[in-house]
């Protein structure tokens, strides 16, 4: 176990390294000069090339990268262009919002998905699986910007229920906390629902087919108890799985819905850097959504053994 678990972090730098160098070459051979950027519009040559020495843009591009990659591992992620803040504490003060809105809609899709799941492989064939099945077509079918606008123009528009946008911090109140990322918690939570749903489906239906499940209805066993104890367990693996290959899904649902809500996380931040050419907060950004990617799939991994003792690494 702990051979793997070292094997596999080990594994995870050549990754993260591919993705560094990936970010990196894209945003300096773009079309944009970063100098230019920071120059703004009314400025000359000579002003663009003092600022290009200044951020070390004339150097040669691999020097450049080992300075941004040593600066980066020694926790320096360099000042953002736009903010004029260093990006660290851009990223601090943006990672309650997001880490909020990903808790609640990991929480809702699980909840709601698994047991809606197994309750359409129990019932396969019959009006409450083509139901689910029908909501989880529908859920990968409508984008999560128009989820998000028709939730706001019901609730909070219409009914007047929850605000339309923004978000509250849980220091300052938790009911204010929770009013704010209800909607968009719900927008986000559908597309994740309609995945984890389905795979949860075809994953027990395959477990309800085999000979032990047969063998514990004869001994009389109750439904609740062949699916939880029996069932369930034996179909964790896949469910666990599709549920952290999902992430990747809502990395990108967040990035839309804090834009549709107003909510100032990490997925605003991003869309903000990209449109201003904030290129070392889109660096940092993209090198810490995929480190977030890899751990959470190494978590996956090493879930398997405490789901079934039959797997061993």
């Amino acid at each position: 176990m702990f051979i793997y678990l070292c094997k596999r972090l080990l594994a995870t730098i050549p990754v993260i390294t591919v993705v560094a160098i990936f970010v990196f070459m894209m945003l300096r051979f773009g079309a944009t000069d970063p100098a230019a950027v920071i120059a703004g519009e009314n400025s000359n040559s000579a002003q663009i090339e003092q600022i290009r020495s200044h951020l070390g843009l004339d150097q040669p591009i691999v020097k450049q990268f080992g300075i941004w990659a040593m600066r980066t591992l020694s926790g320096d992620l360099g000042e953002s262009f736009f903010f004029k803040k260093p990006v660290a504490e851009l990223i601090l003060n943006r990672l309650e919002p997001t880490l909020s809105l990903a808790l609640c809609t990991i929480v809702i899709s699980v909840l709601i998905a698994v047991p809606i799941g197994v309750l359409a492989a129990f019932k396969s064939g019959g009006w409450v699986d083509r139901l689910v099945m029908g909501f989880s077509a529908l859920g990968f079918s409508i984008p999560v910007f128009v989820i998000g606008y028709l939730l706001i123009l019901v609730f909070a528009v219409h009914l007047n229920w929850l605000p339309v946008q923004g978000y509250q911090r849980i220091g300052n109140g938790v009911w204010g906390w929770l009013r704010h990322l209800m909607l968009p918690s719900v927008a986000l939570s559908i597309v994740y629902c309609a995945l984890i749903a389905r795979i949860t489906r075809t994953s027990v239906q395959e477990v309800l087919d085999e000979d032990y499940i047969r063998t514990a209805r004869a001994k009389g066993l109750s439904n609740r108890v062949v699916l939880m104890r029996h069932a369930l367990r034996t179909a964790a693996v896949p469910i666990v799985t599709v549920i952290g290959l999902g992430l990747a899904l809502l990395i990108g649902g967040v990035v839309v819905t804090e834009s549709v809500f107003s909510i100032p996380g990490l997925g605003r931040l991003t869309v903000d850097a990209v449109l201003a050419r904030d290129f070392p907060t889109v660096q940092a950004l993209v090198l810490l959504f995929s480190l977030v990617f890899v751990g959470v799939n190494l978590l996956v991994d090493l879930s398997y053994i405490v789901l079934d003792p039959r797997i061993r690494y």
